[in-house]
């Protein structure tokens, strides 16, 4: 049974992110599985969740509570060695630190998750002392910085789960008409993406009556191109092919992508993805 406090607002959920709350869980428990194993070297794994919220959803459909990523991660067995924990909603955090208790293996951090993960949590993450991490970064809308992905991808320590939220930049930034699309969107879309490249990939030109018209392209073209820049400059070695996971209109809510630097990291998600491919139909 849940207590809900009256300045805590549980995050609704549809049927497709409990399909990726499956997913996580699935790649994580085999993740720490493996981890755990290996001996020369031995590594120390650890979980990081950078917007980890109340750690309960409630499902839209049946409005039961649905365990979060954060704790559905501190029931893996075997467990990481530590667990990182980030929002910014204070009232989610203290709900949170309640569902926790007094675990040394845990650290709940509120505030910001692009200082924090750059600031506090990456540089506790080495590949040169042995230290992994799988990271889960599944922001509300375009509120990442592209810093906090490069870090993740250049420290080779890191793999990463990562919502791209293509409605929300839908919504706020890639507009089929460019000129009218307002600063803010354009900036929160440029922080995103790391640069303003993503305008060469949105758009194509074509030739109209009055010279050349900017025509948008489609979701699955920007999403791609996405995956392309996580490799050539984000520096992780592999990126799976994202999962496009839809509402019951079928229309395309965000992708997920996975991100990591081992071959097999890369095959047990493509496994794993496959299995849910036909529930995001």
């Amino acid at each position: 049974m849940v207590t809900r406090k009256r300045t805590l607002k549980f995050d609704e959920i549809g049927y497709w992110s409990e399909i990726k709350l499956d997913i996580i869980k699935d790649y994580a428990a085999a993740y720490s599985t493996i981890l755990s194993k290996q001996q020369h070297p031995k590594l120390t794994h650890v979980y990081i969740d950078g917007f980890a919220g109340a750690g309960q959803h409630i499902a839209k459909d049946t409005g039961e509570v649905v365990a979060g990523s954060p704790l559905n991660a501190l029931r893996i067995s075997p467990p990481f060695r530590h667990h990182f924990l980030i929002d910014l909603d204070g009232s989610k955090v203290e709900h949170l630190r309640s569902l926790v208790g007094d675990r040394s293996d845990v650290e709940i951090l509120h505030g910001d998750c692009n200082k924090i993960l750059l600031n506090e949590v990456f540089p506790k993450v080495r590949f040169k002392d042995y230290q992994r991490g799988l990271c889960i970064l599944d922001p509300y809308g375009m509120n990442l910085d592209w810093r906090v992905i490069e870090a993740a991808g250049k420290s080779k320590a890191i793999d990463m789960f990562l919502n791209f939220p293509v409605m929300d930049m839908n919504r706020n930034a890639l507009w089929r008409n460019p000129d009218a699309v307002p600063k803010e969107g354009l900036s929160r879309m440029s922080a995103f993406w790391g640069d303003d490249s993503w305008r060469q990939v949105a758009y194509r030109k074509q030739k109209g009556l009055f010279g050349d018209d900017d025509i948008k392209r489609d979701n699955d073209t920007v999403a791609a191109a996405f995956g392309k820049r996580l490799k050539e400059v984000g520096g992780f070695a592999h990126v799976a092919e994202p999962l496009p996971m839809r509402n019951k209109r079928h229309a395309v809510v965000y992708y997920l992508f996975f991100a990591s630097q081992k071959a097999v990291a890369d095959k047990i998600i493509k496994a794993i993805f496959k299995k849910h491919r036909d529930r995001t139909l």
